[in-house]
């Protein structure tokens, strides 16, 4: 190696080693501190955070969010928020800082639990219609007079359209090996379904025709899924349901699921029913009613008696995985992974 070669690789290094440090810098300048912490928040409380530039490097302009749903009309270096309208759970509160074409983000975090005891509700069983075993139910939902349903495992996931009350399949799409199917919701005369770990969903006419696919973002995991008749809502296997935008696919907003003592995980098949969120926990056999808005759960329904009637039913595998509400007789139908069959119930309240 000569020389000249030589200089310019150590100008390369030199010069990488000063923007890294540079880079560095700027990024460990910045902190963001709660200026009023608490060891508990109320409803009636605001928090006060504040963007800390230790070096005055200079601030250009701060854009906040709050898991992960932009503020928008902040770009001050402070925040007041309060939190009466604001998510339970952990609030992971973020400032994102710009300064001389540069962009750092500092967070910071409380967390509320519901304030609320959760009620148990139960239920009149209304009738038992037969289910296909082939069936691994990951989703399912009416969509008008169809009962459409999402079955998983690998080599063997499809979307279907079901007879509820005679189990017969009328019509089915059969996936790529590769994918492993999850949840799936109908709007706006279009089925979004979910895979589990490839990253992407799918979307179809009712006739079961592709007409598009989206990506995750931070939700690196596909579980279940529901609508409002806006938005999409989706679990990823957290305590988080993510609210989902069905025409550019960006994740908005989550909530995360808690209850008065702790935060619920691995949430799993959804269903939205009179503008509340409906889900079961993976291999548990009860629903838990949701606050979409806030993320408490209000009300768990036990089906433990249901699952008793399915002889291949285990805590490991065959387990309850389908929630679909039906607003022409206000029931839900109920089966799960492989059930021999589908339950009509109506809730007590």
């Amino acid at each position: 190696m000569n020389w000249k070669n030589a200089a310019i690789i150590l100008l390369a290094i030199t010069s990488f080693t000063s923007c890294k440090n540079d880079i560095d810098t700027f990024t460990d300048n910045y902190s963001l501190e709660i200026t009023n912490p608490k060891k508990s928040y109320s409803n009636s409380d605001s928090v006060n955070l504040s963007v800390i530039d230790d070096a005055q490097m200079g601030i250009d302009s701060v854009l906040w969010s709050i898991n992960a749903s932009k503020i928008e009309g902040e770009i001050k270096k402070t925040l007041s928020r309060k939190l009466e309208n604001q998510p339970l759970g952990k609030l992971t509160i973020e400032a994102h800082i710009f300064n001389d074409g540069k962009m750092v983000t500092k967070s910071q975090h409380i967390t509320r639990y519901a304030t609320t005891k959760t009620k148990e509700y139960q239920f009149e069983l209304i009738a038992t219609y037969p289910h296909k075993t082939e069936s691994y139910t990951q989703g399912l939902e009416f969509y008008g007079d169809s009962l459409y349903e999402s079955t998983g495992q690998y080599r063997e996931s499809d979307l279907r359209i079901t007879n509820a009350t005679t189990g017969e399949v009328s019509k089915k799409l059969e996936l790529p090996d590769h994918i492993f199917a999850e949840g799936m919701t109908i709007i706006n005369n279009k089925i979004y379904q979910l895979s589990w770990k490839a990253g992407y969903g799918f979307v179809y006419d009712l006739d079961l025709n592709r007409i598009d696919d989206f990506k995750y973002g931070r939700s690196h995991e596909g579980w279940g899924l529901c609508n409002d008749g806006k938005h999409l809502f989706k679990s990823d296997g957290t305590d988080k349901i993510w609210k989902i935008d069905p025409i550019t696919y960006e994740e908005l907003s989550y909530i995360q699921v808690v209850t008065s003592k702790n935060s619920i995980s691995k949430i799993n098949e959804l269903e939205w029913v009179n503008g509340k969120i409906y889900a079961n926990v993976y291999q548990t056999n009860g629903i838990m009613i949701i606050n979409p808005n806030t993320g408490a759960v209000e009300g768990i329904i036990d089906l433990k008696s249901l699952t008793a009637q399915i002889p291949s039913a285990n805590k490991e595998d065959n387990v309850l995985n389908g929630i679909a509400y039906s607003p022409k007789t206000e029931t839900l139908f109920i089966t799960g992974k492989r059930w021999d069959k589908m339950f009509e119930i109506k809730i007590k309240k």
